[in-house]
């Protein structure tokens, strides 16, 4: 009796496990072996990697099959080598959601044939050129048509020369038009092809957004009364005009009024204090509806018409929790978690506890009907033209539900993106992004020194981390407001700004506290805001002289003209001899229709802002594309100005309280 696991005999294995010689090993873009999808993006093609490698000298052969989930006809494309048995090559997607592809690998024998024939490696040359024919006669037997003449008549050729003249048939046996030919009608017999990996396309916004987050509470021009939904649609036109293309909102529905949090969260609050939006629910309604103050879902729909009209998404949090008013408290006391008292125990974020809080209860007997009432709320907001939500705190609520809900919307509405807010462990943030958040927050915000931000950023976009998981990177939240902004200073926020903006495809930022350089925290050691507006509605003078407005304008402007800053993949960092300096660059081509142009950017951050840094630079040549140039110019996107740099060793001066950073678009000798 054979032993579990031992090798089938001979007579059991197919007949053509003999002669697939090639091995394919480390195909990527993969995650976790296939089980679940790597993501891709409209306006990018998908880069796929193997090791191929076969024993003997032979050469091989390889390519990639692709084929929407939807149709049934395989499409292929060429991968190349690029050295140490390693392959690459891409294939384009055109349209949204589950896409397949795999690996495949063949000896290539008339390759292998010729590369030796041209090596001068064989002999007698009669003979060789006699061999080649009967290749290209059993390529011929397996072609149709005009390419069965064709090869015929090649292999015709190759055999008279092999009589009459052996030396005409190398270049007969070099022609274009053959390799070509072969490379078409290989012999499928030592062919190995990967298993099938799953891609998952998004919308190009997926892959590159700006987000603005605000109040709208605190969106009034009158600083006598709070912001309304109407006030928030007369701002569209500002944030417009910094660039932003989607507007995230925190929480608008009803607040409640037990346990209700004072200003800088204390724990009573006075009368006219507004609360958390983030304790949702009251006598108004849950998570469906409106706060009356802030207008009503008319209100809401007007918004989003206002805001696509110029090319912004409004983008909603999905906080699932209830405040202690909220109607489910009432109608389903069973989805929240009882103490022995009978009480409800509030949220906790040890050493935090919110008492306006009630965090729903998972495990309750009833989850199908919990699940179920989460999905008809994500349901209710997407029939009022909301495709975008951030989410608070997923990695508290179970992961199976988020990988169910996220599959149930996209089923119906693969256009939805949902970024995750949700910082914690990373195996955790990383397992969120597996079952299908578009999008995660990060550590952006705590990695500060050029070695911290190289460290990370290069963890999130060279390791296979970068095949599923899209950072989004914010200088500050209205949660967190980072010792460095705190002291800082204005040259804090705007080298915070250009390393959000250019390291990350996707980024946002918390205003108008950011562009009002809002810093002073509640108390010392604290990275919560003084006059948070979680706790109070707050009135800001977006005509201050002080304002970054100008400079977030600009920066967007730079994102949206340059390609290069629309993708994460291409990063690489550059050496430099002062570790207060950060240089890194980003490359993009002509996009998969043909659109687009070749376009590098080099960035260069003093990420001190308290003195003047200088330091050489140390250019990896081949990862700006320009191997062989003697000279290059280098236009300031933020200046104007132009320098011109040669060779791969130069001289950068930064002095924050001018600008802390070069944004260099890269001028090519003869472009």
């Amino acid at each position: 009796m054979a032993r579990e696991g031992a090798v089938p005999p001979v007579a059991d294995l197919p007949r053509t496990v003999g002669r697939a010689r090639p091995v394919i090993a480390g195909v990527r873009p993969t995650v976790d072996g296939g089980s679940a999808p790597a993501k891709g993006a409209l306006g990018e093609a998908v880069v796929v990697e193997a090791d191929i490698f076969a024993d003997g000298q032979d050469e091989l052969a390889g390519e990639v099959r692709f084929r929407h989930e939807e149709d049934s006809r395989w499409q292929t494309a060429a991968l190349e080598p690029v050295g140490n048995d390693h392959w690459r090559g891409e294939f384009p997607v055109t349209r949204t959601g589950r896409h397949r592809f795999a690996v495949r690998a063949t000896v290539d024998r008339f390759g292998s044939w010729l590369g030796a024939l041209r090596a001068g490696a064989v002999q007698p040359l009669d003979v060789e050129l006699l061999v080649g024919a009967e290749l290209v006669r059993q390529a011929a037997a397996r072609a149709k048509g005009p390419d069965r003449r064709r090869l015929g008549a090649f292999a015709d050729g190759l055999q008279a020369a092999a009589a009459t003249g052996p030396e005409d048939g190398l270049e007969l046996a070099g022609h274009p038009e053959l390799g070509t030919l072969m490379a078409r009608h290989r012999d499928p017999l030592p062919t190995v092809t990967s298993q099938a990996y799953p891609v998952e396309v998004e919308r190009a916004r997926a892959r590159f957004s700006s987000w603005y987050e605000l109040f709208p509470r605190s969106a009034s021009p009158d600083p006598g009364r709070p912001g309304t939904l109407a006030d928030v649609e007369a701002r569209l036109p500002y944030v417009a005009g910094l660039g932003f293309d989607i507007l995230y909102l925190p929480p608008i529905h009803p607040i409640g009024v037990t346990a209700r949090k004072g200003r800088n969260g204390a724990r009573q609050a006075q009368p006219g204090d507004p609360g958390s939006p983030w304790a949702i629910g009251g006598a108004a309604g849950g998570h469906t509806a409106i706060h009356p103050d802030l207008g009503t879902i008319a209100d809401f729909d007007r918004l989003v018409a206002a805001a696509a009209g110029l090319a912004i998404e409004v983008a909603l949090d999905l906080a699932f929790q209830c405040s202690p008013d909220h109607p489910w408290v009432c109608e389903h006391p069973d989805w929240f978690r009882r103490l022995p008292d009978g009480s409800i125990r509030p949220a906790e974020n040890p050493p935090k506890r919110y008492e306006d809080i009630f965090p729903l209860d998972f495990e309750t007997a009833d989850w199908r009907r919990l699940w179920e009432a989460l999905r008809e709320v994500v349901e209710f907001w997407i029939d009022h033209g909301v495709r975008v939500f951030r989410v608070d705190n997923p990695h508290t609520k179970p992961l199976r539900f988020w990988e169910w809900l996220i599959a149930e919307v996209r089923a119906a509405h693969p256009e939805v993106i949902m970024l995750a807010e949700a910082f914690t462990r990373p195996r955790i943030m990383e397992h969120l992004a597996k079952v299908g958040f578009s999008q995660s927050y990060t550590y952006f915000t705590w990695r500060n020194s050029p070695r911290e931000l190289e460290e990370y950023l290069t963890e999130l976009t060279r390791t296979p981390v970068a095949d599923y998981f899209r950072p989004n990177l914010w200088p500050n939240t209205p949660d967190i407001l980072h010792e460095s902004l705190q002291s800082g200073g204005r040259p804090a926020f705007e080298a915070r700004l250009v390393l959000a903006a250019t390291l990350g495809a996707s980024y946002g930022v918390y205003g108008p506290a950011f562009e009002l350089l809002e810093h002073q925290a509640r108390q010392p050691g604290s990275e919560e805001y003084l006059d948070s507006e979680k706790y109070e509605v707050r009135h800001w003078d977006l005509d201050r002289p002080d304002s970054l407005a100008g400079l977030l304008t600009q920066v967007n402007a730079v994102r949206h003209a340059h390609p290069a800053l629309q993708q994460d993949r291409s990063l690489r960092f550059h050496g430099v001899d002062n570790d207060q300096l950060l240089v890194y660059s980003k490359t993009a081509g002509p996009s998969p229709d043909g659109a687009g142009f070749d376009d590098t950017v080099l960035v260069a951050v003093n990420v001190d802002p308290r003195a003047a840094q200088a330091g050489t630079v140390s250019l990896d040549l081949s990862a700006l594309r320009l191997e062989g140039a003697e000279t290059f110019v280098l236009h300031d996107l933020l200046t104007g100005a132009r320098y011109e740099w040669a060779g791969p060793r130069n001289y950068i001066r930064l002095d924050p309280e001018v600008v802390p950073a070069h944004i260099f678009h890269i001028e090519r000798p003869g472009g």
